[in-house]
């Protein structure tokens, strides 16, 4: 992937140690990375970006995003820099999921009331952002399996359109374990939700959470810290799905992000 050095126009030459380093394009549904001298401040979206204390920062890319992305960065020195990012857009083709209780596609009132107090919850445990690195080790995979559903596909359920798809789904046998694709905390952790069913939230540090959905089985707890390769749950079909296979979502706090570029991120 090509990568942009910005800098503002400025009399004077940018010393090496200042440099600002992202990418000049990237894909929707990306984890962003950049380096910039340590100790200096990004703003992005009406938001402080963490840094670590090599340099390294990251954002996340929505599934609609348009771009450019423009973040402000001032270095330790004051130096001010601007950096304008592409974004380039993904076709989503249509995902059609039939056979899910109609329940679930038009919950009634009682029941539409807890999904949302459900989701609130979960949003919540979105919110943190810890000082934690585990965000910028290469990911692997949780389970193997058959891709049966890809991040951001237009979703159609028992022939009604929702909204795009905000993880990736991995078809796997009942009872598989599921493993920590990288290290984290445990943010949140429900074995009944309607939706979603066993659901698991792993926060990875920096505002970069791991969601894991329909769990038959959940190993680990809030407040836990896991390793990658962990195992921290079992593949099942809870919730609003029609078979066994694992749901895995990754959210920059309140941006889903696509597993699949993630994953690939760390070839």
């Amino acid at each position: 992937m090509p990568l942009l050095a910005a800098q503002e126009s400025a009399p004077s030459p940018i010393a090496t140690d200042e440099r600002v380093v992202f990418p000049a394009s990237v894909s929707q549904g990306a984890l962003v990375f950049g380096k910039v001298p340590p100790g200096s401040e990004v703003r992005y979206g009406g938001r402080v970006l963490r840094t670590t204390a090599y340099g390294t920062v990251a954002l996340g890319v929505g599934r609609d995003e348009k771009g450019p992305l423009t973040l402000a960065v001032v270095t330790p020195s004051g130096h001010r820099q601007s950096v304008r990012i592409a974004v380039t857009p993904r076709d989503w083709p249509v995902e059609r999921v039939n056979g899910v209780p109609p329940k679930t596609v038009n919950p009634p009132p009682a029941i539409a009331e807890r999904i949302k107090r459900e989701q609130a919850l979960v949003i919540a445990a979105r919110v943190r952002d810890d000082a934690r690195s585990d965000f910028a080790m290469p990911f692997q995979w949780p389970v193997q399996g058959r891709i049966s559903g890809r991040f951001g596909n237009a979703r159609v359920y028992n022939g009604q359109p929702g909204a795009g798809h905000s993880g990736m789904d991995i078809a796997a046998p009942n009872g598989t374990p599921v493993k920590a694709p990288a290290g984290g905390v445990v943010t949140f952790a429900a074995p009944d939700l309607y939706l979603t069913g066993g659901t698991l939230l792993l926060d990875h540090g920096h505002g970069v959470s791991s969601n894991f959905l329909h769990l038959s089985r959940i190993d680990v707890k809030v407040g836990d810290r896991v390793e990658a390769g962990q195992v921290i749950g079992a593949v099942g079909a809870t919730g609003r799905a029609t078979g066994p296979h694992l749901h895995w979502g990754m959210n920059w706090f309140d941006v889903r992000i696509d597993p699949l570029l993630v994953l690939e991120r760390g070839k």
